[in-house]
């Protein structure tokens, strides 16, 4: 596919130009998904698979192996393979986290574990992390295997640490940083990493891509959670107050219980801890957070990291796609307006 400067420039999104530039990459990104989604002998496994990927979302994680593989200057073919493994691993998780959360909607659309069951959504969830780990052996770079094994392990982590977590009151900002950074924001450092890894970039741009994918996705999860409170179910896809129904302590729960008074906290205890949840307590618990300015200050700390974000790229070439990667970065937040 030929695309002109003209044709990215006039996408009105950073995703979107993001997107245009690495069309025929992703396109063979697409193509390799779909060939190893197959199965000869289970048949349910791309019918489940298809039915999340084929929901949308914007592919960022994939798009940012091969922005960074780009950027530092790769030319052969294994960014494609490097790209598949972390798509396969992020819809991995998306699998086992709906049934884990008995989420029933996911980009808009039924979930899988509620069009077929919690055992197929599982099962298929580890058949795509075995088809990750083929791919991502098959670039013979050990250095990449290790980061994206390494991050497989430590989104497993992030996601038990959440479990014990997600409903404990004295859970503070900083355990909080650590559930976000191994859920979410281990698999975007790692995506950019690795691209870099494989292009041969040297030490520091590495280091650059690695704390550019670390901050973006710290900020990617917290405005998701800010959203789960301020947001809109047509934008998001999700119900409004999922993590609320679900008792997970998010940042502008934390924030807001940290400024709660004696009978504020006894309305979090019951609500969180305890589960007791009644008509209008989801208002409730929005009003608190209102009134103690907690999703404002959520807010700044996401145009914080996104802010870091941008920073990271400065020291990176002079590229097209170093702009992209910028501009990525206020799209980010700027779902918050």
């Amino acid at each position: 596919m030929s695309l002109d400067r003209a044709d990215i420039t006039a996408a009105t999104k950073p995703h979107e130009q993001l997107a245009l530039h690495l069309a025929e990459g992703m396109e063979a990104v697409n193509a390799l998904i779909a060939k190893r989604m197959e199965s000869e002998h289970a048949p349910r496994i791309p019918q489940v698979t298809a039915h999340l990927v084929g929901a949308g979302g914007k592919r960022l994680r994939p798009m940012l192996t091969l922005a960074a593989a780009e950027l530092c200057g790769y030319d052969g073919p294994y960014h494609i393979h490097l790209a598949a493994t972390v798509e396969f691993i992020h819809t991995a998780t998306l699998l086992h986290d709906d049934v884990v959360d008995e989420s029933q909607q996911r980009r808009g659309r039924p979930t899988a574990n509620l069009l077929w069951d919690n055992q197929s959504s599982v099962l298929v969830g580890d058949y795509l992390f075995a088809r990750a780990f083929q791919l991502m052996v098959e670039p013979g770079n050990l250095r990449v295997l290790e980061i994206l094994s390494n991050a497989a392990a430590t989104i497993a982590e992030g996601e038990v640490l959440q479990l014990t977590a997600a409903q404990d009151l004295k859970t503070d900002e900083s355990v909080y940083l650590k559930v976000v950074r191994g859920k979410t924001a281990a698999l975007f450092s790692a995506a950019t990493e690795a691209g870099g890894v494989l292009a041969g970039a040297e030490a520091e741009q590495v280091q650059a891509l690695y704390d550019y994918g670390d901050a973006l996705g710290i900020a990617f999860q917290i405005v998701d959670d800010l959203l789960d409170y301020a947001g809109d179910t047509k934008d998001t896809g999700k119900n409004i107050g999922d993590d609320f129904r679900e008792r997970k302590l998010t940042l502008p729960v934390i924030k807001a219980v940290v400024k709660a008074d004696t009978d504020e906290r006894a309305f979090w205890v019951r609500c969180i801890e305890k589960g007791d949840q009644r008509d209008g307590d989801l208002e409730h618990a929005i009003a608190l957070m209102t009134r103690h300015g907690t999703l404002e200050a959520t807010r700044a700390d996401a145009l914080h990291w996104a802010a870091r974000a941008k920073e990271a790229m400065q020291s990176l070439p002079d590229h097209p796609l170093r702009q992209m990667l910028t501009d990525l970065a206020d799209y980010v937040v700027a779902r918050l307006r």
